[in-house]
């Protein structure tokens, strides 16, 4: 009993036939807690009768390609009878005015609805079950569950159909309020800016639970001996989920390939962050956040900011994890440029005197001893200005740092420390050590002179080492005055073009 019945049959004057015991039936139908509709169905079967003498087989179709035929069926429903419990949920008054206004209860889209109904009886089915929408007299809209039997006699004719109609409108509104709270999380998940992935650890917890019940109490110490188990720990995370920004962070088609290719994301340098994540975890500490190194599918590393928090209900278990990175890889770079220009000279891409002063002051404290210094002064650079402006001198310059930074390894270094000025400081070098690395810079001038054309670069240079025990001061001052002294030989062969009484190079 559904569906547009503006056309429902509605006797006043039917003498309506009551199973027997019918006192004590109709007692029972008008007290029922729930809203019951006694219904003649008998004119509907003639109906299906002759659709089925005129060749309707798939009664479905029928009714979808001639719409039209729906109300002609649902004309053919006749309610005998209701009870109050049904006049309560309508809001009637009596059961005249209920039947009187069925118009105003059974309306809207109810199409596919009333389809599905006249297919079940079409189909001889005694029993049916369907949810519709109904209004009430003032209208309320009522989500319904409508469940109909044939009463017992009357199969052939179903002249006695036994209508309920149980009110789940409370129910459809929760799961309704249940549903868009789930779609507004999913939206919020899917559509968040950072990446967001959902992990279980329960595996995780096992096995961290198997050490505690070992009796290990210092895990710190358990995980450097064992570094198995941080690898073991690594595979055993299960990815639940993820949202969009993370395949476009990672570069991913699909949530399927970025799944199968986790060993790409995951590694190198993941071990040691992820190791303190497990202390963190053997500590009881459920929500982190700490920097660590991923890498994208290209294979370029993407510096991330992990927030880790198991969710509450399921801290007995580890079974839902929420884990969000913000990708920082800029700001690394950043920073990582800012803390290199605090360092280097960027025109020679060598230390600058910041760096040398606080190198200076360190050496000068701790060594290791013995110390070279080797001064060097570029030959040259105001006559370069001069002729060719400083596009020339900067040139010279930059030439200048390409050579001692191919010269000079590592733990020495090489500084700008004025215009001209460089500083070569070699810990743990003695003299001999220090006149080999002179004799390196000279053959990789002369390599430099034979790459580039025009003007040749030249160095003067003067070294000095400082024992264990004596002043770094002293020892730089004395490598500048031997500097000198081969800047004085070098201009006794290449006497510049003008002099100055001041210094000019």
């Amino acid at each position: 009993m559904a569906q547009g019945y503006d056309d429902v049959i509605m006797p006043t004057d039917l003498p309506i036939a009551l199973p027997p015991s019918d006192t004590a039936f109709e007692h029972v139908f008008d007290l029922a807690p729930v809203s019951l509709w006694l219904e003649d169905y008998s004119e509907l079967i003639d109906l299906f009768d002759r659709w089925r003498a005129a060749g309707v087989v798939d009664l479905a179709a029928y009714l979808r390609e001639q719409p039209e035929r729906v109300a002609e069926c649902t004309a053919r429903y006749r309610v005998l009878k209701v009870n109050r419990r049904t006049l309560e949920l309508f809001h009637a008054r009596s059961q005249d005015e209920l039947l009187a206004s069925l118009g105003l209860i059974f309306r809207g889209d109810m199409h596919e609805t009333a389809i599905r109904e006249l297919v079940a009886i079409w189909s001889g089915q005694t029993v049916f079950e369907n949810q519709t929408v109904n209004y009430t007299l003032d209208g309320q809209r009522l989500d319904v569950l409508i469940r109909g039997r044939v009463l017992p006699g009357h199969e052939a004719r179903w002249d006695r159909v036994l209508v309920s109609l149980e009110d789940i409108t409370a129910r459809v509104r929760a799961e309704r309020e249940l549903h868009d709270s789930e779609q507004y999380a999913r939206d919020l998940f899917e559509r968040s800016p950072v990446s967001l992935w959902v992990e279980d650890f329960r595996a995780v917890k096992l096995l961290i639970d198997d050490v505690r019940a070992r009796g290990i109490e210092d895990f710190p110490v358990f995980l450097k001996v064992h570094p198995e188990f941080i690898k073991r720990c690594m595979q055993e995370i299960r990815v639940i989920d993820v949202n969009r920004q993370t395949l476009r962070m990672f570069g991913a088609a699909d949530k399927a390939e970025l799944l199968r290719r986790l060993d790409q994301v995951f590694r190198d340098d993941m071990e040691e962050p992820f190791a303190a994540q497990l202390i963190d975890l053997w500590n009881g500490k459920y929500t982190q956040e700490r920097e660590v190194v991923n890498y994208n599918l290209n294979g370029d590393a993407l510096h991330v900011h992990m927030q880790f928090a198991i969710l509450e209900e399921h801290l007995h278990d580890w079974g839902m994890v929420l884990v969000s990175l913000v990708d920082i890889t800029a700001r690394k770079k950043a920073e990582a440029y800012l803390e290199y220009l605090g360092k280097h000279d960027v025109l020679t891409r060598l230390r600058n005197r910041a760096y040398f002063v606080e190198e200076t002051a360190r050496l000068n404290r701790k060594g290791p001893w013995p110390v070279a210094v080797i001064a060097v002064d570029l030959n040259g650079l105001k006559i370069a200005n001069d002729e060719g402006g400083h596009t020339a001198g900067d040139a010279l310059l930059r030439r200048a740092g390409e050579v001692l930074n191919k010269a000079v390894d590592p733990p020495g270094c090489a500084a700008r420390i004025g215009g001209d000025e460089f500083t070569i400081l070699l810990p743990a070098t003695d003299e001999e050590g220090a006149r080999a690395v002179m004799e390196h810079i000279r053959q990789v001038l002369e390599l430099n002179n034979q790459f580039y054309p025009g003007k040749a670069l030249s160095f003067s240079m003067g070294m000095a080492v400082c024992p264990r025990g004596a002043s770094l001061e002293a020892t730089l001052q004395a490598a500048d005055r031997a500097m000198y002294e081969d800047k004085a030989r070098y201009y006794e062969t290449h006497p510049p073009a003008r002099r100055r009484t001041d210094r000019t190079d």
